[in-house]
């Protein structure tokens, strides 16, 4: 059965626990850049209550276009997640999109991912379960929270006791996402903890003709409203020079501009803690 706080490497994640904020670029680029992005989220957790796990992908397995940049491929990407946990100390996590992943990736990173288009593949979900490591399920854009409960019984049957469940938005028409806020309490009922992805729920899918647009001034009054709401983490994708990013570049927040957000963020979820 799930463990609600989840454990993910040192942390602690669920009710009570500091806020656990996922953040990095979309998709590795260059190890320098990465060594970058690292370090800066590594300054900025040491002086916040917060618990940081930079994530980045190796492949962008689901673009829009087969002309897309996909990332360094598993080998490449998971050396260069190695050396930003050798060089900050950081926890690290990546998303996987084969059963093949799992094995590999869980002797790197301390979380895996699975993205929201396979949150069904259950061979995906029993690859990751049986590595013994933490498993951040992703909901997808066409299940409803309720759904999310067999997600919960696949990867506890296969053995896994550490998993969260990632709210992202749910399709809306074409080219649209919405959030239903009564997804973060209606996923904790699960007893598992609930993260907000505070980028990808901002998506336009194939708004740009080729490749996903997206709205990132609409990041930080969604992640406002999932703080008030009693959400246990956040996902949040930044880099330097968003609009230069190969992938999701629309929905991310400047590296520049993260720390203020995430210190309003802090604010709001302890003004709600004090209500608890």
């Amino acid at each position: 059965m799930p463990n609600l706080p989840a454990q993910i490497g040192p942390f602690r994640c669920g009710p009570g626990q500091p806020l656990l904020l996922i953040a990095g670029p979309c998709v590795l680029e260059t190890l320098d850049l990465t060594l970058l992005i690292a370090e800066r989220l590594a300054l900025m957790a040491e002086t916040r209550d917060i618990q940081l796990v930079f994530k980045a992908s190796f492949d962008k397995a689901n673009r829009t276009s087969i002309d897309a940049v996909r990332g360094p491929g598993l080998d490449e990407g998971l050396r260069m997640l190695e050396q930003v946990r050798s060089a900050t100390g950081l926890m690290t996590t990546t998303d996987i999109h084969e059963p093949q992943h799992a094995a590999p990736v869980a002797q790197v990173c301390d979380l895996l991912q699975i993205p929201a288009f396979l949150a069904r593949q259950t061979d995906l979900l029993v690859a990751a379960a049986r590595t013994g490591k933490a498993v951040n399920a992703k909901k997808g854009q066409f299940l409803s929270p309720s759904d999310m409960q067999h997600v919960v019984g696949k990867l506890s049957a296969a053995g896994c006791e550490n998993m969260l469940l990632c709210e992202r938005g749910t399709f809306f028409g074409y080219g649209r996402l919405v959030n239903d806020m009564r997804s973060i309490p209606q996923m904790r009922a699960l007893g598992v903890p609930v993260v907000f992805d505070a980028t990808h729920s901002v998506q336009e899918p194939g708004g740009l003709g080729g490749a996903t647009g997206g709205n990132r001034a609409m990041v930080e009054p969604l992640a406002r409203a999932a703080m008030a709401i009693g959400c246990d983490g956040l996902f949040c994708e930044t880099h330097p020079e968003p609009d230069r990013s190969p992938s999701d570049g629309p929905n991310m927040v400047p590296l520049d501009q993260l720390p203020a957000v995430v210190d309003r963020l802090l604010a709001i979820r302890e003004t709600v803690a004090a209500f608890d």
